[in-house]
């Protein structure tokens, strides 16, 4: 009997740290890489941030590309999105934070700050 319980704990600890090191996604609640950034919902996700950041700041940016892109699963989804504008005839970068709920249907602008520097 002894031998049993010994042999299921063996595999038990086995099986867990096969699990463990097959990992490779980003821990729950971490960032995750879109893999796809010409997705249209990507895109939505950024001219929503864009237009937002116009009206909130009285600016005339336009959306010209999304750069980078990461999600964060939380009580909904985090897009972090570096965005490449147009500001007149300057091409700028910001990046972006959008909190977005589909199933509630609300979105929300969390950041948009400039990056310095090559995206």
């Amino acid at each position: 009997m002894r031998i049993l319980i010994f042999a299921a704990a063996v595999l038990l600890l086995l099986q867990v740290s096969a699990a463990g090191a097959a990992r490779t996604e980003a821990p729950v609640g971490g960032w995750k890489p879109i893999k796809n950034l010409s997705d249209p919902y990507v895109r939505e996700i950024a001219e929503f941030a864009v237009k937002t950041r116009n009206d909130e700041a009285n600016t005339g940016l336009s959306l010209e590309r999304v750069a980078k892109g990461e999600t964060q699963v939380v009580a909904g989804t985090n897009y972090r999105l570096v965005v490449e504008v147009k500001d007149g005839a300057n091409t700028k970068s910001f990046e972006a934070v959008v909190w977005d709920q589909p199933w509630q249907h609300s979105r929300r602008l969390s950041s948009f700050k400039a990056v310095q520097g090559k995206v």
